[in-house]
């Protein structure tokens, strides 16, 4: 310990704010360049699939602004969601990408620190609790680019910086590992309802008669029925807020901020007490409950892994007859856009009551659900054993990685981070 330093991030760092780009150039042609700004800057992860993008033609003229594998990148205004700091970091194997106005990119500007140890250094607790205090600003709160290098830390010596940012990493890669995999399971899940209930590809299909129907051609003993004809849309609600024991008990409370870019939703920002959720108006809605978001963040579904309430900005939909939930919870992903074209309200987009009402679906007879429920089925229980390995991952990883940048766990006494 002795050797480790007391150093500001000026001191062995060089920061650069991305450049000016004019949102009317904005393309959403895949063949260019993704762009890296603040709203698509989440917590150590860059969410490119909503990235705005950039023409290819202008990549040579905008070297300065090139992000490379290993850069830090820091979200400047709204630097925060609800779980944390805005911050991420280029993987090998991202997009080439530009770095926009009011995003930093940092980089090791000395041999003193290495670029991996950087992004723990920025992903631990004792910066996110540096940045949240100095932020400003009421319409746009914001931090500059002095206060992000007026961070200071405690430095180790490169050997032991190595050493941290390995075992570190290897939390990182397995969790990067089972996140590939729910993509994949999640997608195989996707194509499996597309071919049987949109394409009509079900098991039987050669020998089946299409009729018509206001939806198009149907199979023969297939119905077309409002979505309320086949499951419950249920309401939520929140406790007071200014009722303290309302708050901070067991009970996930979930609301759109919450709302996952998966399957499962493990837990939540919000915790209700026994006595808040006897005090409003959701019911405790068990696992595999279908939520999707009804106001503000539009269309966002998601299925509880554990007993969960809800907030009024939000809809359950619960399978009537015994529906399966999961079959249930596909249906409704491929209604979203339906859903979003036919909001309401005045001030901002609303999904209410009778847009459910007035929304049509294919329904098939019970036992090609129950057959399709035996195929996907397992794979909802793998994505949600995979969720529940990471958060335990993550769980573990966050609890060392302030002890080891403190210098509390002796780094040269822990095992290597374990081949596969």
């Amino acid at each position: 310990m002795s050797s480790w330093q007391k150093v500001k991030l000026a001191d062995c760092v060089e920061l650069l704010a991305g450049f000016p780009f004019k949102s009317h150039r904005f393309t959403d042609n895949p063949s260019d360049v993704p762009l890296v700004k603040g709203e698509n800057v989440s917590q150590g992860r860059i969410l490119w699939d909503i990235s705005k993008r950039w023409p290819a033609s202008g990549w040579d003229d905008l070297e300065k602004f090139h992000l490379v594998p290993g850069d830090v990148v820091v979200a400047m205004d709204r630097p925060w969601i609800p779980a944390g700091l805005k911050w991420s970091y280029i993987r090998e194997g991202d997009p080439k990408a530009l770095l926009v106005q009011r995003c930093a990119r940092l980089r090791s500007s000395n041999g003193c620190l290495d670029q991996d140890f950087l992004r723990f250094v920025i992903g631990g607790p004792e910066f996110e609790g540096y940045v949240k205090p100095v932020t400003t600003g009421v319409n746009v709160p914001h931090i500059s680019g002095k206060q992000i290098l007026d961070f200071e830390f405690t430095l180790p010596p490169l050997p032991i910086q190595h050493r941290i940012a390995g075992i570190l990493s290897a939390y990182d890669d397995l969790i990067e590992n089972s996140q590939r995999r729910i993509k994949i399971l999640e997608e195989m899940a996707r194509r499996l309802y597309r071919e049987w209930f949109v394409h009509f590809r079900f098991p039987g299909h050669e020998g089946c008669t299409f009729v018509d129907s206001p939806l198009g051609g149907i199979p023969e003993g297939w119905e077309v029925k409002a979505f309320t004809a086949i499951a419950d849309v249920l309401s939520g609600g929140t406790p007071k807020t200014d009722i303290a024991h309302y708050w901070d008990g067991e009970i996930p409370f979930f609301t759109p901020r919450d709302a996952p870019d998966c399957f499962y939703l493990q837990d939540t920002e919000k915790h209700v007490s026994d006595a808040g959720l006897a005090r409003c108006a959701s019911l405790l809605y068990p696992p595999d409950t279908v939520f999707i978001t009804a106001r503000g963040t539009v269309g966002k579904v998601a299925l509880p892994a554990v007993d969960m309430a809800m907030n009024q900005s939000c809809y359950a939909l619960r399978g009537k007859a015994g529906l399966s939930q999961r079959f249930l919870f596909l249906m409704t992903l491929q209604q979203v856009q339906y859903l979003k074209k036919n909001t309401g309200g005045a001030t901002f987009d609303t999904i209410v009551v009778d847009t459910f009402k007035r929304m049509e679906v294919v329904t098939p007879p019970t036992i090609i659900v129950s057959q399709f429920s035996n195929k996907i089925d397992p794979i909802f229980e793998q994505v949600n054993t995979l969720q529940r390995q990471i958060q335990n991952l993550r769980r573990t990883r966050d609890l060392l990685l302030p002890r080891l940048l403190s210098g509390q766990i002796d780094v040269e006494a822990l095992p290597g981070p374990a081949a596969d």
